[in-house]
């Protein structure tokens, strides 16, 4: 018999064995509840987590589905608590219910201060279960007085608050409450020459059967196809938020291009444009733009009878915007994304406040059927000349990274690589402006910052997409909902510290399908033996979780 690549250990995490010719099956089939922790060349760790394990109850999965998982690959046998910690952590997932109280159900003889009958109910199966969560501090003030034994009623304010606190005491809530329709709005998909493809119609079907959700997609994988589809289904006023202008009008441009709507029916909300329609889509720059310490555009969230609320790039969903979303719970909500991972590590409220993940697709799987190119990814490792050496060996904490990352003789390896990829489409991508500046002036290319107004950075975007400008220097504006079909090198040369969602957003820019086939190549500059080498281990995460591998190259390899 042959043994498994996995090494399952009693702390909850997950050993792979890289080099086994069971790994890429084990990935794939741990990628859906389980996060990697460390990727080094030869062993990655995963770990499995409660968050992970009511993602994969909410996606339909099951406790023997999981421990067949573990049990089909492992090298040894699954320790006895491992499996026991599983099934009960899932059987956890649904235990407590959000629902609403039918009239039949109101209380027999409601007090003298009762004025009418309560909405919305916590309920279980278990009184136990209730009672002692309904104890809890943060969670009797929710509350009003019991019913009976299983059903509480709650104020339809304390819905995304009461689900935030349930998931903190690791009850997390069903909620079967159901949304407000909204106000009734048409949109067709017109699908001439085109059509749904299979995983964009299960998202989308994932999406309808729970109500509110993420959608989990590779950048290029159309997941702005699955929000208009999710949009026609509901039928309804929709509101979109995403990460910039830029984005915004991409989705306008794609919803004219994919649906019956018009320009007169959608509406842009951003710094520059103010404009409330049918279909409106704000920025979440505008909504967390404050005058005199306060969100004057948050209310955009509550203005309107909307059906549905799309949350473009959910993983970059900032603060202000949760706190708003708790009170909306009655709204139908998509979020669309490539990687649940955010760095604030509010996993948690995502899955509270949008929804809990609907649906995944594994990059590597849809790579395979041609709808995202394939991608070869390198480290390659660069020597810090001694002056800058001794520079970074007395610099404070803080001052270390830029001194790593921003080494000249990043500029000097970029140049090489682009010689090895003659006639292709290159982004060169960075964090610091002057570095961005200084490579720009080597390379003789155009650069897009934060400060480049929006019809100038269209106009780049567009003579790159016609083959008019072979190479682009850009910031980390271009890291979000930029559609850019035709760039089949990226040079990352430095970035977010150790950011994975910034991996998934950069190596996404290299991904829609290519004319003539070819595999699309991922570099990342890396000052050797210093900070920047220590974050690219974290970025490397992301890669690896998605199934890439990823060659080290010493510079003069290159």
């Amino acid at each position: 018999m042959t043994l498994g690549p996995l090494i399952v250990q009693s702390d909850h995490t997950v050993l792979l064995e890289v080099a086994h010719p069971d790994a890429e099956d084990a990935r794939h089939e741990l990628a859906v509840f389980a996060e990697l922790e460390r990727a080094p060349e030869h062993i990655h760790t995963y770990r499995v987590t409660r968050l992970g394990l009511w993602n994969a109850r909410a996606a339909g999965h099951t406790a023997e589905e999981i421990l067949g998982t573990l049990n089909r690959y492992a090298k040894f046998p699954v320790p006895a608590g491992v499996a026991s910690e599983i099934e009960d952590t899932m059987r956890r997932y649904g235990r407590l219910t959000i629902e609403r109280l039918s009239s039949d159900e109101a209380p027999a003889s409601p007090s003298a201060d009762d004025t009418a009958a309560p909405q919305l109910v916590l309920r279980s199966d278990d009184p136990a279960i209730l009672r002692e969560v309904t104890s809890a501090k943060k969670i009797a003030p929710l509350l009003g007085n019991r019913i009976d034994e299983r059903t509480y009623p709650l104020e339809p304010w304390a819905r995304g608050e009461l689900k935030q606190q349930l998931v903190s005491r690791g009850w997390p809530a069903e909620d079967l409450a159901g949304y407000t329709p909204g106000e009734p709005y048409g949109i067709d998909l017109e699908q001439q020459g085109w059509h749904l493809r299979d995983y964009q119609a299960k998202a989308v079907e994932a999406f309808q059967r729970g109500g509110s959700g993420v959608v989990v997609l590779p950048c290029g994988a159309g997941k702005t196809i699955v929000g208009a589809a999710a949009m026609a289904e509901v039928g309804a006023k929709t509101l979109i938020l995403v990460t910039n202008a830029v984005s915004a009008r991409q989705w306008r441009d794609e919803l004219l291009r994919r649906t019956s709507l018009t320009e007169d029916e959608i509406g842009e909300y951003s710094g520059q444009v103010k404009e409330i329609r049918p279909v409106t889509i704000a920025t979440y720059q505008i909504l967390t733009s404050r005058r005199k310490g306060e969100y004057q555009h948050l209310s955009l969230l509550d203005a309107e009878d909307w059906g549905v609320i799309v949350y473009d790039e959910v993983h970059l969903l900032p603060a202000p915007v949760f706190k708003l979303t708790a009170d909306l719970q009655a709204r139908r909500r998509l979020g669309l994304t490539a990687t649940l991972v955010r760095e604030d590590g509010r996993e948690g409220d995502v899955f509270s406040l949008i929804g809990p993940k609907r649906y995944d697709a594994a990059w590597k799987d849809i790579e395979a059927q041609g709808f995202i190119a394939p991608a070869a990814c390198f480290e390659v490792r660069v020597e810090l000349p001694e002056s800058e050496r001794m520079d970074y060996a007395v610099a404070e904490d803080q001052d270390r990274y830029r001194i790593a990352s921003s080494t000249p003789e990043k500029q000097r390896i970029a140049q090489r690589i682009i010689e090895k990829h003659p006639g292709e489409s290159v982004l060169v991508i960075g964090q610091y402006i002057d570095q961005l500046e200084a490579m720009s002036d080597a390379l003789g290319a155009p650069l897009i910052t934060g400060q480049t107004p929006v019809d100038e950075r269209e106009q780049l975007f567009q003579a790159f997409r016609s083959g008019e400008e072979r190479i682009l220097v850009v910031s980390k504006v271009a890291n979000f909902s930029v559609d850019l079909p035709d760039a089949s090198v990226a040079i990352q040369i430095s970035g977010s510290f150790g950011s994975r969602q910034e991996e998934a957003q950069r190596l996404g820019r290299l991904l829609r399908p290519k004319a003539a086939g070819i595999t699309a190549s991922f570099y990342t500059l890396i000052a050797r033996d210093t900070v920047d080498q220590d974050f690219a281990q974290n970025r490397q995460r992301f890669l690896a979780e998605q199934g890439y591998s990823y060659t080290i190259l010493d510079a003069h390899e290159v």
